[in-house]
């Protein structure tokens, strides 16, 4: 797992080309303007869902993983709590590997995140996006889906 600001983004982009690709789309479009959505950046190996939602209590939030994607998650507004842990053991809740997902139930640590910094989730790390910091207030964020 990877947390920064996105001024940072630089350090990160060589790890793959279409990693790079994804950051490229957050460096260099209007997210603020954005309307939510999927955008397509390289066919299927790259594409980019903007979306704007209230956080939620714990309790309402999944953890999740992802076996085919890597995530880059930014926020554009707001902030938002997501927990985070390294797949071990967890049970698993239910999956869709055609949809690439997995919900696990499991423990998290907590980390914050606002406006202008991303994480990168890799298949290894697990994510419980959304979280309340304290209330429910309004996030928009980018997840940009890069394929492995």
């Amino acid at each position: 797992m990877i947390l920064d600001k996105i001024g940072n983004y630089k350090l990160y982009a060589g790890i793959t080309e279409r990693l790079a690709k994804g950051f490229e789309f957050i460096i260099n479009n209007d997210l603020v303007a954005m309307a939510s959505g999927t955008y397509d950046i390289e066919d299927k190996a790259i594409f980019a869902i903007v979306q704007e939602y209230d956080t939620k209590e714990e309790k309402d939030c999944v953890l999740e993983g992802h076996t085919k994607y890597i995530d880059i998650q930014y926020i554009i507004e707001g902030s938002e709590l997501m927990g985070v842990t390294t797949k071990r053991d967890q049970k698993v809740v239910t999956s869709d590997l055609d949809k690439d997902y997995t919900f696990y139930e499991g423990e998290t640590a907590y980390i914050k995140l606002t406006e202008g910094m991303f994480t990168v989730f890799f298949p290894d790390d697990l994510h419980r996006p959304s979280v309340q910091d304290g209330k429910s207030s309004k996030v928009k964020k980018v997840v940009v889906k890069v394929q492995i």
